[in-house]
This record gives C-alpha cells, sequence and structure tokens, in this order.
C-alpha cells in the first residue's frame, strides 16, 4: 500500500472515509477507473499474520475501544466493530453468504431503490467471489464445526458448510487457510491503481458550504490537526461510525435512526474430546428455522469461554479447566427491533442504543433451547447457556428448566453484524440518501458500507455490503469522468 507522508494539509478528487469491505472496495473500483483517490483510516496497519486470530492482542491493536463496545438497551447489546486497515475483515470470521432474491425484492420495495436489479447485484457477487477467493474448506474441518454438524444431522435439521474469504494450499484443509481481507485483496488493488492510504488518522468533521462539502477535518496520530481537501467525498465508516460523523457534520434527519442487527445468544459445550480451536471458527450452520434463527459456532478461546461461563460462575466455573474439551456456539436471529446511533458533542464515540421487542426476546430463548438440543445430540457432556444464574444442561429433560429460566434481560447478549443506519433510496420518509448513496441533500457526499442495507439481511452481510459497494461506486466513476 502507498501510505502518504503525514502533514497537514492533503488534496485530492475523492476522499473515501474507511477501509473496509465497503471502503476498499469503493476506492479500488474508483481508482482503477482513473481517479485520485485518497483513503483515510482511523486504524493502523496490522499486517495479517502478526497477531493471533480472536486474541487479547488481535483486540487491543484492531478492533475499537479493544472490543468493549455496547448498544444500550434491556437488555443491551455488545457489538464489535474493527478499527484497522481492512475494517471488520480483519477480525471476522469469513463466512460469506450472498443475500436471497426475496431479501433483495424486499429492499427494493421498502425504500423505493431505483435501477436496483439482481442480475446487477449478483454479477457483482460472482466478481467479488472470484477475488476473495470465496469457498468451502477443502479438507477436514474443525471438530467443533463438525460436531455442530453431526448435531443437526442427527436431529434431521437443515444444516450446510458456509464458504469463506480463504485461500488454501493444494491439500490443505481448515487449520491451512489465509484470509482473503480487505488488506490482501482490495487495498493492494487500489494502491496498484494509484490510490494513497493515510492510516491513525480520524475524521472528526466534514466542512460544507450549505449543500456541497469541500473539506475534512481530521486528527493525525500524534493528535496534529490535519485537513483534506476534495471534490466528492465518500463516507465508509461501517453503521455506527458513518451515521455518527454525518451527523457531527450537520446531517441528521433519518441519519442514524434505523440500526439493525442480528442479536445472539451463546452457550458452551463440553464433549469427551479436545474440539478447541483457538484460532478459528466453525463454518457449518444450522438452517432448519432460517431466516428466523440460525445456529453456528464462535471463536473458544480460552478467555472466551471463561467468559461464557461467567453468568453463572459459581456453578460452571470448574468447566473452564476443561476448555480444550469445550467450544462456544451461538443462536442469532433476524430482529424486528431497531436502534438508534447518535453522536453527542464532546464525545468521542456516539450513544448506540437498540429495542428487541417482544417476539425477539421469545425468539431469543427458543434458539437457545434448540441449540442446546443440537449440542446434546452431537454428544455434548454437559451444556452451559449464557444467561444469569443458567442452570447446567445434561439431558433433554433439563431443556424445560433452562427455557423456563430464561430471560433475555438477564443473556449475554451480542452480535456482528451492524447495518441500516443510513438507507439508501427513493423515498425520502424512508432512505437518508438516493439509491446510489448520495446523502439525501448533498450535492457530494456519499455513503457506501453497510449503513446502506435497508434492514439485516438475515445472513452474514458481506457480500450484501461488498455487491452494493462494487454497484455504487462504478455508477460513481462514471458520473465523475
Amino acid at each position: 500500500m502507498r501510505f502518504v507522508d503525514p502533514r497537514p494539509h492533503h488534496d485530492c478528487q475523492v476522499l473515501v472515509i474507511g477501509s473496509g469491505a465497503g471502503g476498499a472496495t469503493t476506492a479500488a473500483i474508483l481508482a482503477e477507473a482513473g481517479h485520485d483517490v485518497l483513503i483515510v483510516e482511523e486504524g493502523p496497519w496490522v499486517e495479517q499474520g502478526s497477531v493471533v486470530p480472536f486474541s487479547l492482542e488481535q483486540m487491543d491493536r484492531q478492533y475499537r475501544a479493544g472490543g468493549v463496545t455496547v448498544a444500550l438497551g434491556r437488555p443491551s447489546i455488545a457489538y464489535t466493530e474493527g478499527r484497522c486497515a481492512g475494517g471488520g475483515t480483519e477480525i471476522n470470521s469469513g463466512l460469506y453468504r450472498r443475500p436471497s432474491e426475496g431479501t433483495l425484492e424486499r429492499w427494493r420495495r421498502q425504500t423505493t431503490i431505483a435501477d436496483f436489479t439482481d442480475d446487477e447485484f449478483y454479477a457483482a457477487c460472482d466478481e467479488i467471489e472470484i477475488a476473495l477467493s470465496v469457498q468451502t474448506v477443502p479438507g477436514r474441518h474443525t471438530p467443533a464445526s463438525e460436531r455442530l454438524r453431526d448435531g443437526a444431522a442427527a436431529l434431521g435439521w437443515a444444516h450446510d458448510e458456509i464458504p469463506r474469504w480463504m485461500s488454501y494450499p493444494a491439500g490443505g484443509d481448515a487449520s491451512t487457510g489465509k484470509r482473503e481481507s480487505m488488506t490482501r485483496t482490495f487495498l493492494p488493488r487500489a494502491a496498484a491503481a494509484g490510490a494513497a492510504m493515510l492510516v491513525e488518522h480520524r475524521v472528526e468533521r466534514i466542512v460544507r458550504d450549505r449543500d456541497r462539502a469541500f473539506r475534512a477535518e481530521l486528527t493525525g496520530p500524534e493528535g496534529q490537526p490535519v485537513t483534506v481537501d476534495f471534490d466528492v467525498v465518500v463516507v465508509c465508516g461501517g453503521a455506527i461510525q458513518s451515521p455518527a460523523l454525518l451527523q457531527r457534520s450537520g446531517w441528521r434527519g433519518l441519519v442514524g435512526k434505523g440500526l439493525a442487527v442480528h442479536p445472539t445468544v451463546k452457550l458452551s459445550a463440553r464433549f469427551d474430546a479436545p474440539v478447541n480451536v483457538v484460532d478459528d471458527v466453525p463454518v457449518h450452520q444450522v438452517k432448519e428455522f432460517s431466516p428466523d434463527l440460525s445456529f453456528g459456532g464462535s471463536a473458544s478461546q480460552p478467555g472466551l469461554v471463561a467468559l461464557s461461563l461467567s453468568d453463572h460462575w459459581p456453578l460452571m466455573r470448574d468447566a473452564v479447566t476443561s476448555w480444550r474439551d469445550i467450544a462456544v456456539y451461538y443462536a442469532a436471529i433476524t430482529s424486528e427491533g431497531r436502534g438508534r446511533v447518535t453522536a453527542v458533542p464532546a464525545m468521542r464515540d456516539p450513544l448506540v442504543t437498540y429495542r428487541l421487542t417482544g417476539r425477539d426476546r421469545a425468539l431469543l430463548g427458543q434458539g437457545l433451547a434448540r441449540l442446546a438440543l443440537v449440542m446434546l445430540e452431537a454428544g455434548a457432556l454437559e451444556v452451559y447457556p449464557s444467561f444469569r444464574d443458567a442452570p447446567i444442561v445434561r439431558k433433554r429433560a433439563d431443556l424445560a428448566d433452562a427455557t423456563a429460566m430464561f430471560r433475555a434481560a438477564t443473556a449475554s447478549v451480542m452480535t456482528v453484524h451492524l447495518c441500516s443506519t443510513v438507507p439508501m433510496g427513493e423515498d425520502r420518509t424512508r432512505a437518508a440518501t438516493d439509491s446510489m448513496g448520495r446523502v439525501h441533500g448533498a450535492e457530494n457526499v456519499y455513503v457506501n458500507d453497510a449503513s446502506l442495507l435497508p434492514d439485516a439481511p438475515g445472513v452474514n452481510p458481506q457480500a450484501s455490503v461488498m455487491a452494493i459497494a462494487m454497484r455504487n461506486a462504478r455508477r460513481l466513476a462514471e458520473r465523475l469522468t
């Protein structure tokens, strides 16, 4: 990557703020079309492989606030954001799923998205899947993944392996894959086409003259003020930071008001043999109850195992000594609830809130019970649900007690999928940008990340984010030519 020397002022044609799935794609497409692109990233560049995935060091170097971020509510929902070059693609599990045709049609209707065809969208998916080497594991899976698959098969429930953006050597298996994240794919493409990058620079505000923006005010790595003048700015900071920046810059209205997530609850399962792989996650998912509910595997570092047991530590603490035989799994729901992102004066990060509906709360409980059943069928000796004062589940008869005791307000609810805070479309009563991501009421300010999705897709959103970013960036490149 071509990094720009730190200095007080920079000029460019297109300023891209953020370098994750949306920002890296945008930068590569625009640079390859011949435009002068500068990427600004708040976090550092961390070479892939220099930190252990899902480790405390990775959380410290590549997550915002060390991974300790939360949407307030009853219950509060913990969430994670990447804060590094490549954004969330550097820290997530790499699982990839296209949205369904039904989802695309729902989005078209929901916010009146113009010129949004299935053919163009899925053609972009084809291109992305080649660029990221999206594929299934060519050899043996991790033990934790095989246990989830076997439990679903024993119940006759629909399940499959989710592809990942990974490359494998000949004869490789789950232990030999390399993540084809943005620092290995679209950011190098952008650099090869002439794009430049500033890392460890935070954009504080976009300055405008009425409807036209012309300058970004930044804070550099040593706290020094930096400015960037541009013709066009594309905000790609993600579903939390993009609306916060727009609000700090004077754009409000619907910006930040429609946060949608996939809330999850977790449990740990102890088996009679080692299943824990500290630097990887299972690739199988259970889709019997999709799109409302799905099950998958989570990171299972020893510290994360201990955290999953902490809701009833006096009862469950002895289990942590067997962490090698324990894996963490989740039940995720497609939520009807919504949240809000609000920039607060004098606060560095925005206030994030989220409200689950009664249906959401009930579905989380049902999901945890059904996931526990999958684990028992997979041969788990003990199942440890992650909610306050939860019982240990050892047999089917215990599931009734666990279900009766579950309350969403006492559960450890979290999410890694955030979207819909600056939805795109022509209906200004529901959308904050037009169908190409240009902010309503602005001449030259665009958004091109997960914020644009009208709602949560029910699957990992990266395919949706990148396909929409590719579509919008190509349209913008044509306008600028």
